[in-house]
Parts: C-alpha cells; structure tokens; sequence
C-alpha cells in the first residue's frame, strides 16, 4: 500500500513538473487604435518554438481559451489565445455575445484585421519562430481561424473546433497559404450541412490541402464542459469526442511544423 502511495505522489509529482516550466502573462496590444488584451503562454526551457494562436468562443476570451494556451505551451509551443472584442465589445451576457459575435460575422474584414492583430503580436514575442505560426479557434474562433487563412495571413496551418463553416467570400479561399484541419460534431445543428458542402468544394477549388474529421454522437461546442452534457440542447461536452479532437491538433501541429 505504501508503495502504491509512493507511486502516485511521484506521478503527480512528474506531472507538476510538466508544467513547471510554463509561463504565463497577459500582452497589451492594438487593431488600429482599438486596445486588445491577450493571454501568452510558453515554456521557458523551450528556444525558437513554433507559435499557436487561439481564437475565442462567441463570449470573448475566458479561462477556457487561457486554459487551452497553457496545454500548447506544456507541447513545447508559444500560445497566444488573441482579444478579437477589445473591452467595448466584450459581452456581458449571453445575449449580448451574440450581438459581439454578429458584428465580426457580418464584418469579415473586420474579423480579418482583429485576427491578424494577434497573430502579428504573436510574431514578435520573444522565443517564438515567426517563420512557423498556426492558429486554431473555438466556435466563433472556428470562423475566425479559417477567415485569418483566407486573407492570405503566413501560416503554416489553421484548426477549426466546432467552428462556423460559412463564407461571405469563398473565392478568397485562393488566399489560403497552409493547410486546413476542420473537427465538427456530426450532429451539430447549429452548422447547415449547405455549409459543409460549400467549404469543401470552396477547399478543393483552391486546391487546399484540408481535413474534415466528424465526431459522432457531437453537437456544437463538444470541446468545452461549460456547455454542459445534454446534447439535446444542441452544444453540450463530449469527452470522446474532446480527446480525438486534441489528439487530431497535436498531430496536426506535429506535421506542420515538422523540419
């Protein structure tokens, strides 16, 4: 018994140490004269690492997106979960997220610009690989990520999670410099199956490299247990569904970034 209480404290002892060496800090930064404020997080034994961008959900940048940073980071990555709102159209309420989201939605180019403020402030942190950047996002992040690859921005790769799949613009997908790796719940009534039609076709008349993994049994927002495990609602958490999606990233990010 004493042993197998010895072995315990020493795992989680190791994984303590895993995350040891992961920093952590917020990063003031602008779009135009719009303040912004992201979360950094990387690994200060880590030299020259690849950076990640992370692109929010529709409710603005929490401890779910900061949280996903560290994780990147503890991978050996430079993660910067970006500020798409700034503090005038950070939501207050639900409601109101959907007002916040609407707005970028309907304003593409505006998106755009919020989304390669942050992969520009990424850039130019210390250890990062400004030659090796991806970026993923989360629901309203999932269209953002796709739209930061569609304005042309040097990335190696962009990960849609659960994210909206339409484009106002899907000529622009010419644009798109790396690959494409979309994970969607195949039960998730809140993407059109027109949607889905209309990125693939858009991906192969551009003759981007892309993915498209379908979780079964997942509806919207599988990657975050805040939405809760009643699928009927159509966002709720899926644990399986989370740990294939992660698992599909990481070797994702393996094959980009690989020398």
């Amino acid at each position: 018994m004493k042993k197998m209480l010895s072995l315990a404290l020493l795992a989680g002892a190791l994984s303590q140490a895993a995350f040891a060496t992961v920093q952590t800090k917020d990063v003031v930064y602008k779009d135009g004269k719009t303040e912004l404020k992201g979360f950094l997080a990387w690994d200060d034994t880590v030299k020259n690492a690849p950076g990640v961008l992370v692109i929010h959900q529709w409710v603005g940048l929490t401890d779910y997106e900061k949280g996903r940073a560290k994780q990147l980071a503890a991978l050996g990555y430079v993660a910067f979960a970006a500020d798409i709102y700034g503090a005038e159209d950070f939501p207050k309420d639900m409601a109101s997220a959907g007002a916040s989201a609407g707005k970028y939605k309907k304003d593409r180019a505006l998106y755009r610009s919020r989304a390669k403020a942050g992969l520009k402030t990424l850039s130019k942190q210390a250890g990062v690989d400004a030659k090796n950047l991806a970026a993923i996002g989360y629901c309203f992040g999932g269209t953002g990520v796709l739209e930061l690859g569609r304005s042309g921005a040097n990335v190696k790769g962009v990960v849609s999670f659960h994210g909206g799949l339409d484009s106002p613009t899907p000529a622009d997908a010419k644009n798109i410099k790396g690959k494409v790796l979309v994970l969607h719940g195949a039960d998730d009534p809140y993407v059109p199956k027109k949607d889905i039609e209309a990125l693939e076709s858009e991906l192969k008349a551009a003759k981007v490299d892309y993915q498209l993994n379908f979780y079964s049994g997942a509806v919207h927002a599988f990657t975050q247990p805040m939405a809760g495990n009643d699928p009927s609602k159509g966002a709720a958490y899926n644990a399986q569904a989370d740990k294939r999606s992660w698992i599909a990233l990481k070797d994702f990010l393996n094959e980009i970034f690989s020398k």
